[in-house]
């Protein structure tokens, strides 16, 4: 890895790469399509901070497939859930996120949130509170990079890159160029530090 590029620990090991990340990338953004005859009306929304950036990158993938030439401006936001968390309590403090929507809104829209890891599900649910806030779109869709399972809530992902059965006691790592230096997912055992 090269310097600046977080050390992965020795308990962990890489199960998603650069090239495993960028097709799934480019499925869930054809899967997208298909479900909603095209592009046209679709928001993204990603989660902050992976999801967002995944949630550009899909944008991207998106447009191109949809032979669009827009910017990924158009089709792409991020919104902040920190406030509508409810372990709040239980964690320290958060910096809150920008929320970005496009020009065009949510409204009547169908809202696909990104995220990078579906586990329990309660980052869904407030999502889905924190979507209130900035309109009421026609209908939501959520797609993740990877699926862990674990549900402590009745969620369950519309898109899936990858779905990753795990033991209550292991982490899911997903680490991207743009916050990590590296595209990769890797699991391992947990720290406790994981929510």
């Amino acid at each position: 890895m090269t310097s600046g590029t977080p050390a992965r620990s020795a308990t962990e090991r890489v199960v998603l790469d650069s090239s495993d990340i960028a097709r799934a990338l480019t499925r869930i953004a054809h899967e997208i399509i298909e479900r909603n005859n095209g592009s046209a009306g679709l928001v993204l929304l990603g989660i902050p901070t992976r999801g967002a950036d995944l949630a550009r990158r899909l944008g991207e993938r998106v447009l191109q497939a949809d032979g669009r030439d827009d910017p990924a401006e158009t089709l792409v936001g991020t919104l902040d859930i920190t406030l509508h968390r409810d372990d709040l309590r239980r964690h320290p403090v958060r910096p809150i996120e920008p929320t970005t929507i496009p020009a065009s809104g949510i409204d009547d829209k169908v809202v696909v949130l990104v995220d990078d890891v579906l586990f329990s599900g309660r980052t869904v649910r407030a999502a889905l509170d924190a979507i209130s806030d900035v309109g009421r779109p026609r209908a939501i869709q959520l797609a993740v990079l990877v699926d862990r399972g674990h549900r402590e809530l009745p969620i369950r992902a519309d898109y899936v890159g990858k779905n990753l059965p795990t033991a209550a006691a292991e982490h899911v790592r997903v680490r991207l160029a743009e916050v990590d230096g590296v595209d990769e997912v890797a699991i391992g055992r947990s720290t406790g530090e994981e929510s």
